[in-house]
C-alpha cells in the first residue's frame, strides 16, 4: 500500500537515487507533470507538485523504465518488490519462455481472419474476352 507521506517520498528518491537515474525537481510546463529523458536518464518533476502529486508522477515515471534492482540496498529492494509485487510499477523484463508463450496466441487470431479478408470478386459485370 502506498503511504503519501514526505517519508515514503524520500524512500521511492533513495531508490532513484541508487539506480542509473537522476531524479531532479524544476519549474516547468509539462503536461503530464513529468518529463523523463531516457539517453540521458534523467526523470525531472514540477517542483510545485505536493507530496502525493510527487509520488504519482514518480510511480508513472517507474512505470515506464527499468531499473537494475541489483545495485539497490536491502530497503530499497524490498520497496521495489513491493511496488512491483502490488502493480504500482512493473518488470519489463522478460524470459524466452514467456515469449513463447505469447506467441502462438497471438499467431492464431490471425490464421483465423485470414480467409475472411478475401476480395469477392463480380464476375457478371465484367465480361470475358475468349482468348484465340
Amino acid at each position: 500500500m502506498i503511504k503519501y507521506t514526505t517519508q515514503f517520498l524520500l524512500k521511492m528518491e533513495d531508490m532513484v537515487a541508487e539506480s542509473d537515474y537522476t531524479l531532479r525537481y524544476e519549474k516547468g510546463n509539462f503536461k503530464a507533470g513529468f518529463c523523463l529523458l531516457k539517453d540521458q536518464k534523467i526523470m525531472i518533476i514540477n517542483k510545485f507538485f505536493t507530496t502525493e502529486g510527487k509520488i504519482n508522477a514518480l510511480l508513472e515515471i517507474l512505470k515506464g523504465v527499468t531499473l537494475d534492482p541489483t545495485k539497490f540496498t536491502e530497503k530499497s529492494t524490498k520497496l521495489h518488490d513491493e511496488l512491483v509485487q502490488n502493480q504500482h510499477i512493473q518488470v519489463q523484463q522478460t524470459t524466452g519462455e514467456d515469449l513463447a508463450a505469447e506467441q502462438p496466441a497471438a499467431e492464431q487470431p490471425a490464421a483465423e481472419e485470414a480467409p475472411a479478408e478475401q476480395p469477392a470478386t463480380d464476375q457478371s459485370s465484367s465480361p470475358e474476352q475468349p482468348t484465340a
